[in-house]
C-alpha cells in the first residue's frame, strides 16, 4: 500500500522545523540498549553532519527515539530514518530488521517539544529499565543543560 504524501512544512518561516521519529525493530527484538548499537547510532548520527542535527535520542531495547532538526527545511524524515537503520545495522553487521517506516511528528510549539523531550528521556524509567533516568547509559543530548541550548526556536 502506498503512503500518502506528506503535507509541506507550514510553519513560519522563523520557527524551526523539529521532529520527534521513532524507529523500532521488528518483531521488538531487543538488540539496542547495549553499547554497540550506541556506538553505531553515534558514528550514524556524526554522517549526518551538515545535513540534520540530532538534537536528542534514547536507544530502548527494542526502538529508538529522536529529536531531529533538518539544515534545509524541506528535508524528508523518510531519508533520515532510512539512513539511520541502514548505517546501524551495516555497522553492526546485524541479522535483524527494522520495521517498515518510523512515526514521527512535526513539532509545533516549545511546549511540545519539551513534552516529547521530556518522554524520550524518562521512557527508560517508565519501563522500569533504571529508576532514574541518569542511570540509562544509552542516551544523546539529554542533560537539562544542553536542552536549555537547544539550537532551534518554536515559539512565534
Amino acid at each position: 500500500m502506498a503512503h500518502p504524501p506528506r503535507i509541506p512544512v507550514l510553519l513560519p518561516l522563523e520557527m524551526s522545523v523539529v521532529y520527534f521519529i521513532t524507529l523500532c525493530v521488528d518483531k521488538r527484538q531487543r538488540v539496542l540498549a547495549n553499547t554497540a548499537a550506541m556506538k553505531s547510532f553515534l558514528s550514524a548520527v556524526a554522517k549526518l553532519e551538515g545535513k540534520w542535527h540530532i538534537h536528542s535520542a534514547v536507544l530502548m531495547p527494542d526502538h529508538l527515539h529522536v529529536i531531529a532538526i533538518p539544515f534545509k527545511r524541506d528535508a524528508r524524515v523518510g531519508n533520515l530514518s532510512g539512513a539511520l537503520k541502514r548505517w546501524i545495522r551495516q555497522d553492526l553487521r546485524a541479522e535483524w530488521q527494522w520495521q517498515p517506516g518510523c512515526f514521527d511528528h512535526l513539532l509545533r510549539s516549545g511546549e511540545y517539544a519539551d513534552a516529547k523531550w521530556e518522554y524520550i528521556r524518562e521512557n527508560p524509567v517508565r519501563l522500569g529499565l533504571v529508576k532514574d533516568w541518569k542511570d540509562w547509559p544509552y542516551y544523546l543530548g539529554i542533560d537539562p543543560e544542553q536542552r536549555r541550548q537547544a539550537p532551534f526556536r518554536l515559539e512565534m
